[in-house]
């Protein structure tokens, strides 16, 4: 256990709560001294200076909506930030009336946590009146309520996750482009074969560590953990009992697949691994230049590889082929997929609620909402965009990924998650660094969950 501090000594995460504070006031000031007619819009800018699918998008709504509402003006806020720091900063804007922004871009994953600390307004009123809203799916509708059964989002899409593979690589190895594999096992003998015959080339990348936050959590740990077990129940969370998981053996065995890729040198050198900007050098350079055997990714990376996003890849669905994520053993279902998403959420203290969701509306009719699904490389949430042949037919693995919907899992995205997912990280550093073993690392999973989660945990 850390040494307790006193109260005369901050901690290193004071001082950096307290920087993102004055950050945050400096940046974002919505008090007495705003504009009534100015609305205040903050989302997460990606961290890769060549990727500009969001900037651009809400550039365009800008536009559209100091159009339709004259004398009203857009002040577009950009986090910029790997996923951690956004949502520290997010979460100290939000905090007071003088820093909180009118709308934010809020990853589901946290939501939960922030409507129990009152930061999130609840849309019940405004979504009763907008008919769009019978156009949303029940499942990404649910990922924006809070346990008061209000909703306090609008889903701007979700997302899934499978295997991404270079045909290039596997040609070289002598594995077959139509691969699919069945099991875990199969993954890992794959992954030992391009490492035996494509010196130079990592063989397979999968996120692990907290500098990759949820990234880890979900692209990593949970495509393995939701593949245990029967695919009837879920492994992290009891919702029958409302308490979490520990012990199981699939957390175990969660584990010992990711010592396993770092132990046989199978993944990326642990030092690149645990870089919090990691994932743009897979998707800016070593997947376009030949150099990532396997990736267990998600669905969005082609807004990477769109003209003019600075690593243009125009042949990419020639080079790279999709998979999806088997069960451990390839018992039923046979697949994995875990699915998230983000919503456009107002704070409890935005000083003008009313038009931060008429800017919802504009962004969700449906041509925008397509529009938007389709530079994000993003699953449509609505059933008439869905439904649409231009969604459809927009890029090469839209429909692979929509697909997937059917077997997806979702986050129990309860106030202790963050905290949980965090001691996910912790134990996957832990074997990705050979620190400890996977046993080892559960164990001491178990007792971080039980303090996390107030002794809400049940034995496995």
């Amino acid at each position: 256990m850390p040494v307790r501090p006193t109260a005369a000594t901050p901690t290193a995460a004071t001082l950096i709560a307290l920087t993102l504070a004055a950050t945050a006031l400096t940046a974002c000031g919505n008090g007495s001294g705003s504009s009534p007619n100015t609305l205040k819009v903050s989302f997460k800018q990606s961290t890769d200076n060549s990727i500009k699918v969001m900037d651009t998008y809400l550039a365009d709504m800008k536009k559209e909506f100091e159009k339709k509402y004259p004398g009203k003006k857009v002040e577009l806020v950009p986090i910029k930030a790997p996923d951690s720091e956004y949502y520290t900063k997010l979460q100290q804007m939000l905090r007071s009336p003088r820093t909180a922004p009118d709308l934010v871009y809020e990853d589901t994953f946290l939501i939960n946590s922030d409507i129990t600390s009152g930061y999130l307004k609840p849309l019940d009123p405004y979504l009763a009146k907008w008919p769009d809203w019978q156009q949303f799916i029940d499942t990404a509708k649910n990922a924006a309520k809070g346990e008061d059964g209000k909703t306090y989002g609008v889903p701007d899409g979700t997302d899934t996750r499978g295997l991404w593979f270079d045909k290039r690589v596997f040609r070289q190895a002598g594995l077959p482009t139509t691969w699919q594999p069945k099991t875990w096992d199969d993954i890992l003998s794959a992954a030992r074969i391009i490492k035996k015959k494509v010196p130079g080339v990592t063989p397979l990348n999968v996120y692990t560590g907290k500098p990759a936050g949820e990234r880890a959590t979900m692209q990593g740990f949970e495509m393995l953990l939701y593949g245990t077990g029967d695919g009837t129940s879920d492994p992290l969370y009891d919702s029958g009992g409302k308490k979490w998981i520990a012990g199981s053996q699939g957390f175990k065995d969660s584990l010992k697949f990711v010592e396993t890729v770092y132990k046989e040198k199978l993944g990326p050198d642990v030092s690149d691994a645990l870089d919090p900007n990691f994932a743009t050098t897979v998707n800016g350079e070593l997947l376009p230049q030949g150099k990532l055997g396997i990736d267990l990714d998600g669905s969005w990376l082609p807004q990477a590889w769109l003209p003019g996003s600075g690593h243009e890849w125009n042949d990419w669905s020639q080079q790279l082929g999709l998979a999806h994520m088997p069960t451990q053993h390839g018992q039923a279902p046979g697949k994995v997929s875990m699915s998230g998403g983000w919503t456009w959420s107002v704070p409890a203290k935005a000083a003008h609620p009313d038009l931060a969701f008429d800017f919802i509306k504009t962004m969700q009719t449906k041509d925008n909402a397509r529009k938007w699904y389709i530079a994000n490389s993003g699953i449509a949430v609505r059933k008439d965009v869905a439904a649409d042949p231009a969604y459809a037919t927009a890029q090469p693995g839209i429909k692979f990924f929509t697909d997937l919907v059917a077997s997806t899992h979702y986050r129990p995205a309860y106030p202790a998650y963050p905290k949980v997912s965090t001691a996910v990280q912790e134990a996957m550093e832990s074997v990705t660094t050979g620190d400890q073993s996977a046993e080892k690392a559960a164990s001491a999973y178990d007792s971080t969950l039980k303090d996390v989660t107030g002794g809400q945990v049940v034995q496995r």
